[in-house]
């Protein structure tokens, strides 16, 4: 099985996110980079707890790697550069997990949480931007856009529709609703929430509050 996670378009404005590139270059650069290291850290927090679980698919297949086409696909980066949306893929095999659901719960929750140590991990060194020599050498907005994108990754992937991590934990705790992991239907649900500009603008919204709130 697949895990894969899709990542909202980073605005709410109506244009594609490439655009951005002719306005600012060096933001649309910025944001794809740490697009990219936050997604490849978030699928590689659930192929390493699978590996503590008993599952080591992702690590026989390759996938335990800092290779973004491997962890993300040629066709998840050209979407991420054209329209802000990516996604990302690890391998799992529940039917190697030592502790069934619970294990499942793990490794589906891994990535958000993932996520969310990483926003708070980076919130935490921008508070720190007056008393650390080190911060001389890190723009402090750098900071607060990569704990942005990693908010908003968090606050995405919890979403209960397929295929996000939401619903894999929701579907082990329901089994009926594992029925419609592979619906195309919650697909195209799931993709017409992430292009209406209000659905991105309100997580990247939250994103912004929790930012604001822990460096208050």
């Amino acid at each position: 099985m697949i895990s894969s996670e899709l990542i909202a378009g980073l605005s709410a404005k109506p244009v594609l996110f490439i655009q951005t590139v002719l306005v600012n270059p060096m933001l649309f650069l910025t944001t794809v980079a740490i697009v990219i290291v936050s997604v490849m850290l978030h699928e590689l927090a659930h192929g390493l707890v699978a590996l503590s679980q008993g599952d080591d698919t992702a690590r026989v297949s390759g996938y335990l790697s800092f290779n973004p086409i491997r962890l993300m696909s040629w066709q998840s980066l050209v979407f991420l550069c054209v329209a802000g949306i990516a996604w990302g893929q690890m391998p799992v095999n529940p039917t190697k997990f030592r502790f069934g659901k619970l294990s499942s719960i793990l490794v589906f929750m891994a990535g958000p949480l993932a996520n969310l140590a990483i926003g708070f991990l980076l919130i935490q060194t921008y508070k720190l931007e007056h008393t650390s020599i080190l911060l001389n050498l890190v723009n402090p907005q750098f900071l607060l856009l990569a704990a942005q994108i990693n908010l908003l990754l968090f606050l995405l992937n919890l979403i209960p529709i397929p295929p996000l991590d939401g619903f894999q934990v929701v579907s082990e705790i329901i089994p009926p609703l594992q029925s419609l992991q592979r619906s195309r239907v919650a697909l195209f649900v799931l993709m017409i929430l992430i292009l209406i500009p209000a659905f991105g603008g309100g997580l990247t919204t939250m994103a912004k509050a929790l930012v604001a709130g822990a460096i208050a």
